[in-house]
């Protein structure tokens, strides 16, 4: 058995796949829950919605780590020369970004919307304490994208 079958890029495209729906699903749950907190705060304090927007923010940048991760997965795929241990690494680091990107997404959007938002709206004190839980639940993509960076190096170890 040939150790660059025809069918080892479908790996690859897989953990492309993988890491840019799994990190854009995160990041449209994180907008939308935080982004209905936003509305229903704006009904009653609309000078605190600029504050408000930072979640939403945050939930768009976990999109991005998994474009960057798609984009360098994509860039080291060729059909002919691209051995099927390869395509289980790239598998692995786009599971690893987009999964780390749903769970950090789902976390930024929960606490913008239940905690920040509401919150904010009886207690302008827990401003900071928010922010820094949102920062904690935004390094969670950031460890996804870590691990795809460092898988994605091993890769290039690799030959037919």
């Amino acid at each position: 058995m040939s150790l660059c079958p025809p069918y080892a890029p479908f790996f690859g495209f897989a953990g492309v796949s993988a890491a840019m729906i799994f990190s854009t699903v995160g990041a449209a749950i994180g907008t939308a829950k935080a982004g209905i907190g936003i509305a229903g705060l704006g009904t009653f304090k609309p000078e605190l919605i600029m504050k408000s927007l930072i979640p939403v923010v945050m939930s768009g940048i976990i999109a991005v780590y998994g474009l960057v991760v798609s984009v360098l997965i994509a860039g080291s795929l060729t059909p002919n020369e691209y051995p099927l241990a390869a395509g289980f690494v790239h598998l692995g680091a786009g599971v690893a970004c987009g999964m780390t990107g749903l769970s950090a997404g789902y976390a930024i959007g929960y606490v913008g919307d239940s905690v920040r938002v509401r919150a904010l709206l009886y207690e302008s004190r827990v401003f900071v304490s928010m922010v820094l839980i949102l920062i904690f639940a935004e390094v969670l993509g950031l460890y996804g994208l870590i691990v795809a960076l460092i898988m994605n190096t091993q890769v290039g170890n690799m030959s037919c």
